[in-house]
């Protein structure tokens, strides 16, 4: 699963995306610096992690990953191959979700592209550039659905009132994501066109350093206009975030952040929220050769869970042995668990929670 960071040439994306990941995005004061996408696999910080860490001692410690893409920087006329728009919305195909980098710093040193800092503006400019390529994608899919519906076919007539709504959204400057769709008419009609305003967003507040903690005026203006959209909404200092980085001890980057008025880095708040957006979630195995954290879906059932580690513990699972973590961290032990008689044994219907620590009993 990816999240890819898009957003206008010079908002700050490959800054964050060097905080996010270890590999150094070239980032410059000029447009198009990013051309390839970056790719970064980054750790997601969990204190539930280092407490499992403490209790058990393992040998190794093994966390869970989300991989976060930064994508060239997009501008107006995108939608029909401007600047590196074809590349730019083949790459945002191929994520899963959208971390909506936005300006909302005045900095007369750091050029805008389109001369003047106004966040509205900046997601309205991409908004419009991927509604219209996901707008030729449903008019392609309209002309074929049109060829059975005439012929009376009760199924594509079905397809084509739902694809005539998306597409009178998409014309009215709506991302499909805003749409209140019945979730089987979602699954069915629109999942399979993997439209581009139909991913999950999270919008990144790029602030200046004085505004991490509250906000500011154009900070106010994104609320405002994210009313009607079931988006998420960040603020992150990236300046700050990439001087946070350069420093080398934990004890230096605290006092940093106290400096601020701040509890924790923005890094880890996006790392967090990106696996969050990605409907991700974390379980864990906990022995003495290794403490680690398992990413699954939501929803996810135990032998699904299972094959996660490997393909024949789905097959043949037969059973899970399943601690709560919030156990696991009140008793201090796998054996007190045990002797609490809070350890269960649950079958192929268990749906897995955030937090499980578990073992799986399998015969292949």
């Amino acid at each position: 699963m990816k999240a890819g960071i898009v957003g206008l040439p010079n908002v700050g994306k490959s800054t964050l995306f060097n905080c996010l990941s270890s590999a150094k995005a070239q980032s410059a004061n000029f447009p198009f610096c990013t051309i390839e996408p970056n790719l970064g696999v980054v750790n997601v910080p969990d204190p539930r992690l280092e407490t499992l860490e403490r209790l058990v001692k393992p040998e190794k410690v093994q966390p869970a990953t989300v991989e976060i893409v930064d994508i060239a920087g997009l501008v107006k006329g995108a939608s029909k191959g401007e600047g590196l728009g074809n590349q730019f919305l083949a790459n945002i195909r191929e994520t899963d979700a959208i971390i909506h980098v936005l300006r909302c710093f005045d900095n007369d040193n750091i050029v805008h592209v389109d001369g003047s800092v106004d966040p509205i503006r900046d997601k309205e400019t991409i908004d419009i550039e991927l509604q219209l390529k996901d707008l030729e994608t449903i008019e392609k899919k309209l002309e074929k659905v049109g060829r059975s519906a005439r012929t009376g076919n009760k199924e594509a007539l079905k397809e084509q009132e739902v694809l005539e709504v998306v597409k009178s959204a998409l014309e009215s400057a709506k991302n499909v994501r805003s749409l209140k769709l019945k979730e089987e008419v979602r699954l069915k009609f629109i999942k399979p066109l993997q439209l581009i305003t139909d991913k999950p967003v999270l919008y990144v507040c790029n602030v200046d350093e004085g505004s991490a903690n509250t906000g500011n005026n154009y900070v106010e203006q994104v609320k405002n206009d994210l009313t009607e959209e079931s988006a998420g909404l960040l603020l992150l200092a990236v300046s700050t975030e990439a001087d946070i980085n350069e420093l080398e001890s934990f004890e230096e980057r605290q006092i940093f952040l106290e400096d601020l008025g701040l509890e924790e880095a923005g890094a880890p708040k996006l790392i967090r929220a990106a696996y969050t957006l990605l409907n991700q979630q974390t379980y864990f195995t906990a022995g003495e050769k290794e403490v680690r954290a398992w990413t699954i879906p939501i929803g996810n059932t135990a032998p699904q869970a299972a094959g996660v580690i490997h393909t024949d513990f789905e097959k043949g699972f037969i059973r899970a042995e399943v601690i709560s973590y919030s156990d696991y961290a009140h008793y201090g032990s796998e054996n007190k668990v045990k002797e609490a008689g809070k350890l269960r044994i649950e079958g192929k219907d268990y749906i897995v929670k955030d937090g499980d620590v578990m073992h799986f009993r399998f015969n292949v």
